[in-house]
């Protein structure tokens, strides 16, 4: 099973009032190194099997046609998201020592 991460973002010119909030919290939390903050979107699509280059070409323009508004979004990235490693605790045997 492989999954594609498409990551959507507001364009630079349209104004994003979720992010100028944070931005304007941030620094009264302690955090002083940011100046300035966008908010946007992830998606996270899961396939059967390996994620190919015909399948990230799908996930590609399912993105730009329903994921995102082009209007006033773009998608800034599709990718294959590497698989996680499985913890020991996650692992099958695990489970069953554990019984």
């Amino acid at each position: 099973m492989g999954i594609v991460v498409v990551d959507v973002m507001l364009k630079s010119e349209i104004l994003d009032p979720q992010g100028q909030a944070v931005a304007g919290a941030l620094p009264r939390l302690g955090f002083h190194q940011f100046t300035d903050v966008r908010q946007g979107k992830r998606f996270e699509l899961t396939v059967e099997g390996e994620v190919t280059d015909e399948v990230l070409a799908a996930a590609r323009s399912a993105a730009e046609t329903m994921l995102s508004n082009p209007v006033i979004e773009d998608v800034v990235g599709v990718r294959a998201q590497p698989p996680a490693p499985q913890s020991p605790a996650t692992e099958p045997q695990a489970a069953e020592r554990q019984r």
